[in-house]
């Protein structure tokens, strides 16, 4: 189910798993971005040394907001960078389709399928997932 991470929420004796827009090719390429923050705004610093330490610390954290805000928006949000597939996983839930309680699972979104916000998510059993599945890729919606 992708290179998602999640993060877990108990409601009594249920469990809901609630995936993060985060993944791995994110994640690196933001701490790639830390990394080079550092020498621009200790060039930065540098450069600004005379007007003294607490000041050119508050200009050269301004210039890195300036720059580092576009790139992170960038990484954070790009299309070209999301995990193929976002999918939910919900413990004892009832399938959509043969009634049975069990783990659930429901495809959250992909590349050309966004249920985000779906008002009356529909969860299936891992059987039944597999079918609905196979259906949606019939239908054209890869993931």
């Amino acid at each position: 189910m992708g290179s998602a991470w999640c993060r877990h929420q108990f409601y009594g004796r249920y469990q809901r798993i609630l995936f993060v827009d985060a993944n791995i090719k994110r994640y690196g390429l933001y701490l790639i971005r830390w990394q080079l923050s550092t020498p621009i705004l200790a060039a930065v610093l540098y450069l600004l040394a005379g007007l003294g330490a607490l000041t050119a610390t508050v200009i050269a954290n301004l210039i890195g907001g300036l720059i580092f805000f576009w790139v992170d928006r960038f990484i954070f949000t790009s299309r070209t960078l999301a995990t193929p597939a976002r999918w939910e996983v919900r413990e004892e839930v009832r399938c959509a389709d043969c009634s049975a309680i069990a783990r659930g699972y429901r495809l959250v979104m992909t590349k050309d399928y966004d249920r985000t916000n779906d008002p009356a998510p529909e969860f299936r059993c891992e059987a039944c997932s597999k079918k609905k599945s196979e259906e949606l890729k019939r239908r054209g919606v890869h993931h």
